[in-house]
């Protein structure tokens, strides 16, 4: 299959995700690269690491805007503002902002201390994510967490009191022996700290975590159920769209890094283990990912890659559909062709096999995944692999 990039293909939009894979301890269920803090943070060098491994990347930039930026982690808040507005800095020298960017940072509530986030607010970091993940002691204990109930809700309270009229909050179901009970008790005190976002998302047991190797009792199938879906009516109620699998927004308040995302745009990674996806004017869509152990990243001097992966054509369909198939409303079939330069028609005969399967809407301006094809993802994507 030959590819033609010049038939509707456009360089998307771009952002910049920043990865700082510290935590004050690693918690039971996390598969992500992060690692226990020790006395010392080496802020300092890995903001000069951070640096110049953007300045490794700033010919995937094209001229393009920054739209939104993201760090995740790992924990970023435990970094100083000091540190972080330093990077800030040296990031908007290299690559100018979007007059109306997103800044989101990460944050934990056992880390949050009100004279720091109003200093961050002051960097021009506008969206927190607070991993609260539960209220109940129990439940937080199991999970490993190193926060309470109560901290989780000051630390909604702190966030508005810093500034920050846009944040979100991250809450699983699921858990350890939760009930249904258990589950909407913690949605509704979530509800109640009026967030403007929630991440509300299934315990999964993940391969190299502790939870995989010592799995814990979670609930039965028919009680995950009744959860999801008592869970999905009670955010309705209060006002929260439900735009991708697991997230929820108040209206305008969708997250416009993860939208980039889940739209098949482009993102710059950087930082220990970060990942990217990047197009060029050719047409040429390619992955790439950073090295992963902090003490390697950082003494990687200017070499900071660790591999890429040019997709090619027959690959395309099946990573677009990946991620805009997530989106509740789907997105308009036109994109396919801005996004990967291939045509349409290339997706007609599975597109055609999923709609007769009830998996795909059968709206040919819009790909969309029904109810149930949203329910069932993995079996709709079947249909796309190369």
């Amino acid at each position: 299959m030959k590819r033609s990039p010049d038939g509707g293909f456009r360089l998307p939009p771009l952002a910049l995700y920043i990865h700082i894979p510290w935590c004050v301890k690693k918690c039971p269920y996390c598969d992500f690269n992060s690692h226990a803090a020790g006395p010392s943070l080496p802020e300092q060098a890995y903001v000069d690491a951070l640096l110049a491994d953007l300045d490794e990347d700033l010919d995937q930039v094209h001229g393009r805007p920054l739209t939104s930026i993201f760090f995740g982690g790992g924990t970023p808040s435990l970094f100083s503002a000091q540190a972080l507005g330093r990077l800030l800095e040296g990031v908007e020298r290299r690559a100018p902002f979007a007059a109306d960017i997103e800044i989101t940072l990460e944050a934990n509530p056992g880390t949050f201390e009100q004279a720091k986030f109003s200093a961050y607010r002051a960097l021009g970091i506008n969206r927190l994510s607070i991993g609260v993940q539960s209220f109940q002691a129990e439940k937080l204990a199991a999970l490993g967490r190193i926060h309470d109930g109560e901290e989780a809700i000051r630390a909604a309270d702190m966030a508005r009191a810093a500034g920050f009229d846009n944040f979100n909050l991250d809450l699983m179901h699921g858990l350890p022996e939760q009930s249904l009970d258990d589950a909407l008790g913690d949605l509704r005190i979530a509800l109640a700290q009026a967030p403007t976002h929630l991440s509300w998302y299934q315990l999964t047991l993940e391969p190299n975590t502790v939870f995989w190797n010592q799995p814990p009792t979670l609930p039965e199938d028919d009680t995950l159920w009744d959860i999801q879906e008592a869970g999905q009516a009670l955010l309705a109620e209060h006002g929260y769209d439900q735009y991708e699998v697991s997230a929820y927004a108040q209206a305008g308040k969708a997250a416009r890094h993860n939208l980039n995302y889940w739209t098949f745009g482009d993102f710059l990674g950087i930082g220990a283990g970060a990942h990217a996806k990047l197009s060029s004017p050719d047409g040429t869509i390619k992955r790439s990912w950073k090295t992963r152990l902090p003490k390697d990243y950082l003494d990687a001097g200017k070499r900071f890659s660790a591999g890429e992966r040019v997709l090619g054509p027959d690959e395309l369909p099946f990573e677009f559909l990946m991620n805009v198939l997530r989106l509740t409303d789907g997105v308009a079939s036109s994109l396919f062709t801005e996004r990967t330069g291939l045509p349409q028609t290339l997706l007609a005969e599975a597109r055609g096999e999923a709609e007769r399967r009830g998996l795909l809407h059968g709206d040919p301006a819009r790909l969309r995944a029904t109810r149930e094809g949203q329910l069932f993802l993995n079996d709709l994507l079947q249909h796309f692999l190369p």
